[in-house]
């Protein structure tokens, strides 16, 4: 493990060296590589170094547990006990940081939640999932972006995108997506009956312009006049737009703003991530298998996650865990929830490490 802990100190020094040539620094695509590499090595290494510190501790105290004697031998039991166990879970994060990492830790998400199976109730989901993680995001200092939204009758989402941007985004949006269930008595409920509805989450890794290669002539630009809720209703100008790359079928639709520019641009935004999500597919069939099952239909049996309001509780049906605070959940209290799936992936990756 020495071995590979000093060939990744090299490693560092010359992307250190790299970074500085005007060449790269001339070139986005391979500045911003480098830039996240550099960033990966330096976790590692900077592990590995204090790993080893406390490593040659552990000897210096042992060596000096045998030549004491009375308080002076409890004190140094005291710290041995310290440096073992600071040494195990030194292990333990390096073992960590040298599995593959994921390519797309370090960045951005761009969100789409939409109702699914339930009509209009799935609609008013969409918007309590989505003030929810407008609230963890706050909580962990993320900022959130709406791109575009399809507000519904009674003021839920029949779909809303976002961009999220922050310091482990993705690590924890990741889990996030799939089929959300919800249980509970509908706003148009006259009997009070509860009922099951659903909405679905797709997170998507925000793709940088440099990455994505778009010809202009493979693009179809729609434009048309906004509508739905809410004042853009009332526009006499056809700022909403829709973009279809050609190639792939892929669309994406804009209207929030006022500005024909201001919508294209955001759709292009949401499009290159698309774009980037199906070359990855094509490369690797995990990924493509990883994406599909995000999703899938929608359908209310297949669901990651269940909000069950009647008895105030949440449960996720990946790892097996339920907590009696949904209300707290709903605000954007999600630290129990995502801090156990993160380390229920990250004990996985060890296990296949080992």
């Amino acid at each position: 493990m020495w071995d590979r802990i000093q060939s990744l100190e090299k490693e560092l020094r010359d992307v250190e060296i790299r970074l500085g040539d005007p060449a790269v620094q001339a070139d986005p695509a391979q500045l911003a590589d480098l830039g996240r590499r550099f960033k990966e090595l330096e976790e590692i290494v900077g592990a590995g170094r204090r790993l080893r510190e406390a490593t040659g501790d552990l000897e210096a105290a042992n060596e000096m547990l045998a030549d004491a004697s009375g308080d002076d031998r409890d004190e140094m039991l005291a710290e041995v006990a310290a440096l073992q166990s600071r040494i195990t879970n030194g292990e333990e994060e390096l073992r960590l940081l040298l599995q593959p990492r994921d390519p797309d830790a370090d960045r951005n998400v761009i969100i789409e939640i939409r109702g699914a199976a339930g009509g209009e109730e799935a609609n008013l989901f969409a918007r309590d999932l989505f003030d929810m993680y407008e609230a963890y995001a706050k909580r962990q200092g993320w900022r959130v972006e709406v791109l575009g939204s399809s507000p519904s009758d009674l003021g839920g989402f029949s779909e809303i995108t976002a961009l999220m941007s922050g310091d482990g985004v993705w690590t924890r949006m990741k889990h996030e997506a799939g089929t959300h269930r919800v249980q509970r008595v509908p706003v148009t409920e006259s009997q009070g009956r509860v009922h099951t509805s659903s909405a679905t989450l797709m997170a998507l890794p925000e793709a940088e312009e440099v990455e994505v290669d778009i010809n202009d002539n493979d693009l179809r630009v729609d434009t048309y006049r906004s509508s739905g809720a809410g004042g853009q209703s009332v526009n006499t100008m056809d700022s909403a737009v829709r973009i279809t790359h050609l190639p792939t079928g892929v669309t994406v639709s804009m209207q929030d703003e006022k500005s024909q520019l201001k919508n294209k641009n955001k759709a292009m935004r949401v499009l290159r991530s698309r774009l980037l999500a199906l070359e990855k597919e094509k490369a690797d069939a995990e990924a493509s298998d990883l994406r599909q099952s995000q999703v899938s239909t929608g359908d209310r049996s297949e669901k990651i996650r269940t909000y069950n309001f009647k008895e105030n509780r949440v449960t996720d049906h990946r790892i097996g865990l339920t907590v009696h605070k949904l209300d707290r959940v709903l605000a954007g209290e999600l630290d129990d929830l995502s801090d156990a799936i993160v380390a229920d992936e990250r004990q996985r990756q060890l296990e296949a490490g080992d």
